[in-house]
């Protein structure tokens, strides 16, 4: 994040030491976990229950609005091979304040997001250990995923291919499942007979009306928090220039892929109202069909994709405390790499944040209700972080003509589309203020961004303090 007063963006990064480890298979498979996340294995069932089969409508439209938000943010990157993320270009195009908001505010969504992870993982693992405390549960993930990101980013990266392999066979083996089920006229004990008609058969497309559609947004943007990892871990990537766009470009096929037709399949095989609000329906799929050991299967499966976004999270949060401890907007502490070049301190400080969704388990034994909460605030921030990249787009597109010009990866319809994106994001915040639980989350999280504010102002002095005193 660039004060272009005080440090250049050529500065920035002649101080950086993070190794470029991650392959081009690496970053393709992050880019895929980053769009299966647990929101689609934990929430799909109350989203669902929402909103009916419009829910498939929900997700191509979120899907739709966010690929718009990664092509804005994949020509800023790589307009510019020293930005290292999007914080970096916030600060660059709309000033320091950007920076130092996107920065923290990331670090803070995913800390937000990992304790929703944990909070999921601690219900998936339930399923085996019914009696083991919760909070003992919780305590021992947090410390494996710690141990597992004090390595190498290498190792980060080796972990998020097979998370992502093991989430990708997952949905693709419950698609067939349900083709043959639905091929063969499958019934359940509960009497429903496995068909496509039954996603449009009770009440149509829409049987909740506008109201029940756009509740389903609220819970259904949670599942693509995470997607915008891949401009993360573009700083320590090999070939970015090579590895960015392809991985941005295969997100629309893979959201028609993992989320639409999955959700699909799911529905035709059990009729969307007999769906559990409370339940995974990739799980409840297989429970039904009487396999309990793919059950189990599927219960591991749902397991480490909610590993894998708590895995992402700490890893990203880690690099964000890097570059704002750089910058001299976050302790110097978190500027000081490992010997295997990891920022440890940063690591160290978000798990120690993690450890409070143990704290919130323990208080609220209702994994649901903490899910919910925790996901609404989370889904708030991750609009604004969308928010800025697509402001520091138009700013960049105002400001930098000329590289728009040279750019060999131009955001299509970059102006237009980033104004719709936006006035979408505008009305997501609205329809939150219309559901309790939600709202409940949309009150409290302007406290995020006063405290932020008063951070910048004593963050602002000290900078002009140490000048004056060189």
């Amino acid at each position: 994040m660039e004060d272009q007063t005080e440090i250049s963006p050529p500065a920035r990064v002649k101080n950086a030491t993070l190794q470029r480890g991650l392959t081009n298979r690496h970053i393709q498979l992050i880019a895929i976990g980053g769009a299966i996340g647990t929101g689609l294995f934990m929430g799909s069932g109350k989203t669902i229950s929402l909103a009916g089969p419009s829910i498939i409508f929900v997700y191509m439209i979120i899907g739709f609005v966010l690929f718009f938000v990664m092509r804005a943010m994949g020509e800023l990157l790589l307009s510019n091979l020293e930005y290292k993320s999007f914080s970096d270009f916030a600060g660059d195009l709309l000033g320091p304040w950007a920076g130092f908001f996107v920065g923290w505010t990331y670090w803070f969504c995913w800390v937000i997001t990992g304790i929703a992870d944990i909070v999921a993982i601690t219900s998936y693992i339930s399923y085996w250990a019914p009696n083991f405390p919760e909070w003992g549960t919780s305590f021992i993930c947090v410390l494996t995923l710690l141990i597992l990101n004090l390595a190498t980013v290498k190792l980060f990266g080796e972990m998020e291919f097979w998370f992502s392999m093991i989430k990708i066979t997952a949905i693709v083996s419950l698609i067939i499942v349900g083709i043959v089920l639905i091929s063969i006229g499958f019934e359940s004990p509960a009497g429903h007979t496995a068909a496509l008609e039954n996603i449009w058969n009770d009440g149509g497309m829409f049987p909740k009306g506008l109201s029940g559609f756009f509740a389903g947004f609220q819970i259904a943007i949670f599942a693509f928090v995470g997607i915008e990892l891949v401009g993360t871990a573009a700083a320590e990537t090999r070939n970015p220039e090579k590895s960015l766009p392809k991985a941005i470009n295969a997100i629309p096929i893979r959201i028609i892929t993992f989320y639409v037709l999955a959700l699909a399949i799911i529905m035709s095989v059990t009729p969307w109202r007999s769906i559990l609000a409370d339940k995974s329906p990739f799980v409840e799929l297989f429970v039904m069909i009487g396999i309990p050991a793919a059950a189990s299967l599927v219960n591991f499966v749902v397991l480490t994709a909610a590993a894998s976004s708590a895995n992402s999270g700490i890893f990203s949060t880690s690099r964000m405390l890097f570059g704002l401890s750089k910058e001299g907007e976050a302790p110097k502490q978190f500027s000081q790499l490992s010997k295997r070049a990891v920022p440890a301190n940063g690591l160290l400080f978000t798990s120690l944040c993690l450890s409070c969704g143990i704290i919130l388990i323990y208080f609220i034994p209702d994994v649901m209700h903490v899910f919910t909460l925790v996901t609404t605030v989370s889904a708030l921030l991750f609009m604004f972080i969308w928010s800025m990249i697509l402001c520091s787009y138009l700013a960049y597109r105002k400001k930098r003509p000329q590289l728009h010009e040279k750019s060999i990866y131009k955001m299509p319809l970059g102006i237009i589309m980033s104004w719709l994106c936006l006035a979408f994001f505008v009305f997501m915040t609205v329809l939150l203020a219309f559901e309790h639980d939600t709202r409940q989350a949309l009150s409290v999280t302007p406290l995020w961004f006063i405290a932020l504010a008063v951070g910048y102002q004593y963050v602002k002095k000290n900078k002009q303090k140490n000048l004056i005193q060189k």
